[in-house]
């Protein structure tokens, strides 16, 4: 990048604007989160449906996101920028009007998907462009506060807003927030590529087909849908050959859309698979969570927002400590991150069952929020920094690209298990029902050969009106543990993504800490 294109001095409106754009990226999520037994009351739609579009907006933005950085060098940093402003404003839109499941599906989580495609790699081309020196690295510092903030209150935030006014009003203050970020996008300086313009759009192909396959197939496996296998196999298939494509074109001195030679780096490859199996632990934990507390401890939002606020505060405190006053080698604070979040999800487990209120959860939850926090604090530099400058953006985006992937990965294999989980000790508790007739044993497995679901006991109840009061008692019995047991079996999602960080974090511990280079500066986080 040109430095004739760095402004001289600090335009802090620039930095603010960019800053309100990062948080309302991550409140969108945690208020899907905290706001999906809202949701589905208010469309007539299921929990696994809702949790099903959370996990496919983050599975467009994985897919696209190498696609939206190569696209914002064609187009323009800036005009991408305002594209992926104007896509997530379409999403909160639609979400304020939302009149089903359908246009959830197709406005918030395919359009806004899309936006934070072309949202993030260019607003890292932006900054790096507009700022310089000391001043960039202070407006990434704002950007990365904002998202850690934005993941604190997040919970609270959304929650408080969906009991005490409704889930709608959320999204549509987000719409406005947008609309005044793209207001000030005037004052943005655009950033020009001076690159190699051509594009790989084989490669492209097979990066959306290979990271959206391996997650569609899991939410196909979710809904009850055929071609399961063959989906996965598909996208592993796609990286596979991607993998090989990439280095092919790469030896013939051709385009390609992203550099192998970037995996030649031992750092590079360990950070990048820990931010994968870091966002794998958030995404699991962030949907099993809010589904038990407001499916089995029947929360509304705002104390199902109230109960997560310990592992999101936490999360925030220890990451600006971690990245402060931590004096030990950025690999063993990412171990010890992982093993902080390993200790508090095995400590979850036991406690599902027998948790009465969200209190029981506050001290593992604190725990998984400080192993979180350590990770957040820590992986994106030590992954980018021996990156050379001119490599970072592209770099950066693969390390996005990582996340998003294991975010949606997460939230969709975790919510998968679990309904299977569900339909499994549901059928086992029925049969060996001593209250429940043979037909009526015969009714409920066909139920859940068709569609499993997770139910508070009260909503079952209002569905059980019509019969008999001890086969309604029967099977809300049955409710009651079915529900915990699947929620403790999904836990293990995150829990195996944990310990694989921690194996990960000791190969890194192996290698020598990476020397920084010139463009480290320009980490988000």
């Amino acid at each position: 990048m040109s430095s004739g294109n760095e402004a001289p001095s600090f335009n802090a409106r620039v930095a603010i604007l960019m800053a309100m754009a990062m948080f309302v990226l991550v409140v969108d999520t945690s208020l899907m989160n905290v706001s999906i037994s809202a949701v589905v009351r208010d469309l007539d739609a299921t929990a696994s449906g809702v949790q099903g579009a959370i996990a496919l907006e983050a599975l467009v933005s994985a897919a696209f996101i190498l696609i939206g950085g190569k696209t914002g060098d064609l187009i323009g940093r800036k005009r991408a920028y305002v594209f992926g402003l104007i896509g997530y404003m379409i999403g909160a839109v639609a979400m304020t009007f939302a009149w089903s499941l359908t246009a959830v599906i197709i406005f918030w989580a395919i359009i806004g998907g899309l936006g934070a495609s072309l949202l993030l790699p260019s607003m890292q081309s932006l900054i790096h462009g507009n700022f310089e020196g000391a001043h960039r690295t202070r407006v990434y510092a704002m950007v990365g506060a904002a998202a850690a903030i934005a993941a604190a209150v997040g919970p609270l935030l959304g929650g408080a807003i969906t009991t005490f006014l409704s889930w709608r009003v959320g999204f549509a203050l987000e719409a406005l927030t947008i609309l005044v970020v793209l207001i000030g996008v005037r004052l943005v300086k655009d950033v020009p590529f001076t690159g190699d313009r051509s594009v790989d759009v084989f490669g492209s192909v097979l990066s959306v087909v290979g990271m959206g396959g391996i997650v569609l197939g899991i939410l196909l496996w979710q809904e009850g849908a055929g071609y399961v296998g063959a989906t996965i196999a598909l996208g592993i298939i796609a990286l596979i050959g991607l993998g090989f494509w990439l280095v092919r074109r790469k030896r013939r001195g051709r385009a390609t859309l992203l550099d192998p030679a970037l995996f030649s780096s031992k750092p590079f490859r360990t950070g990048a698979t820990g931010q994968l199996l870091q966002q794998i632990t958030l995404g699991g934990t962030m949907i099993v969570l809010p589904l038990y507390l407001q499916m089995v401890l029947e929360y509304d939002a705002f104390l199902a927002g109230l109960s997560i606020a310990p592992l999101s505060l936490s999360m925030f405190v220890i990451a600006l400590l971690a990245g402060r006053g931590i004096k030990r080698r950025p690999a063993t604070i990412i171990l010890w991150g992982f093993l902080l979040a390993l200790v508090g999800l095995v400590v979850l487990v036991p406690l599902v069952p027998i948790a009465t209120s969200g209190w029981y959860l506050a001290i593992p939850l604190i725990v998984v929020g400080s192993g979180l926090g350590m990770l957040v604090s820590q992986l994106n530099n030590y992954t980018l920094s021996p990156i050379a400058e001119e490599r970072v953006s592209e770099a950066a985006g693969v390390n996005s690209a990582a996340g998003s992937f294991g975010l949606s990965f997460g939230l969709a294999f975790a919510g998968a298990i679990l309904l299977a989980a569900l339909a499994s000790s549901f059928a086992s508790l029925t049969a060996s029902s001593t209250v429940l007739t043979d037909d009526e044993k015969s009714q409920v497995s066909a139920v859940l050969e068709e569609d499993a679901e997770l139910m508070s006991n009260t909503g079952l109840q209002e569905m059980l009106a019509d019969e008999p009061p001890a086969t309604a008692d029967e099977i809300v019995r049955i409710n009651d543990e079915a529900g915990p047991f699947a929620l403790q079996v999904a836990l293990f999602v995150p829990i195996l993504a944990a310990g694989a960080g921690a194996l990960n974090a000791l190969r890194m511990r192996r290698l020598p800490d990476p020397a920084p280079s010139s463009g480290h500066e320009s980490v988000v986080g």
